[in-house]
């Protein structure tokens, strides 16, 4: 199926038959966790003698799920997730399709042996931000042990508050990384980059939401690409996402 899709007076196509799935799946207590969060967990429900597992004898599945959004794999959230004046997950993505632009980047070792992205690793200009609604972030080295790994206390990549900041000045309202987290692990509770992004010491962005612990496969080149970003319908500053791409051909 070819989808012709117009965006600022530029018209792609998209071959909507080739998907790539740029998340990581939540499955009993193998996908990823940070920030203490305990691992994802698919239990059978019971009650009485019922066991809700075919493997059990049931004559359906009736699993109970755990689940921790922030510390359990691919996730979105809204400035909810960090300022009371935000929306839901929900009402803040009112809209799932974006152009959106993948690149990768290696990340600097500071002083104190922190890896971070920062300004001085892009120039966004050279990315033609501004016909972009959304900026991917895939960090190198990129090993597919990412998508089951525990970060808790590793002091994980980071994005800078000052790229967050420079981010801003462009068309960019969707930002995803496949890291834990925009800031550090452990920061004070300063939470910088969340904050820069969504500008909450000034005129707070509302309609801008940051997507982490994406998995992009090593085989996805960068460029340009429509993004399908699907969340669960929660009531909360954050869902479980499954964000998909397209490889874009500009006509």
């Amino acid at each position: 199926m070819i989808a012709q899709i117009s965006h600022n007076g530029i018209t792609y196509e998209a071959d909507l038959s080739k998907p790539l799935d740029i998340s990581i799946p939540l499955e009993h207590q193998k996908s990823p966790i940070a920030f203490g969060a305990p691992p994802y967990e698919a239990t059978p429900f019971t009650q009485g003698d019922f066991i809700g597992s075919l493997e059990a004898g049931s004559p359906v599945n009736f699993y109970n799920i755990k689940i921790n959004p922030h510390g359990n794999s691919t996730h979105t959230e809204s400035v909810r997730h960090i300022d009371v004046r935000g929306k839901s997950i929900l009402e803040t993505l009112d809209q799932q399709h974006f152009i959106a632009k993948l690149i990768s980047l290696t990340p600097e070792t500071l002083d104190n042996g922190d890896e971070v992205i920062t300004r001085s690793l892009i120039d966004l200009s050279q990315i033609n931000t501004s016909d972009v609604d959304a900026l991917i972030i895939r960090t190198k080295p990129n090993k597919t042990s990412k998508k089951h790994k525990d970060y808790i206390g590793t002091n994980p990549v980071y994005i800078s508050d000052d790229l967050l900041q420079l981010i801003n000045k462009t068309s960019v309202k969707h930002l995803l990384v496949d890291v834990p987290s925009v800031d550090k692990e452990v920061d004070g509770g300063k939470l910088a980059g969340h904050k820069a992004f969504w500008n909450t010491e000034n005129q707070i962005a509302y309609d801008k939401t940051i997507t982490e612990l994406v998995f992009v496969d090593n085989k996805i080149e960068d460029g340009l690409y429509l993004l399908n970003l699907q969340i669960l319908p929660l009531v909360l500053d954050v869902s479980p996402s499954r964000p998909v791409i397209y490889a874009l051909r500009e006509l």
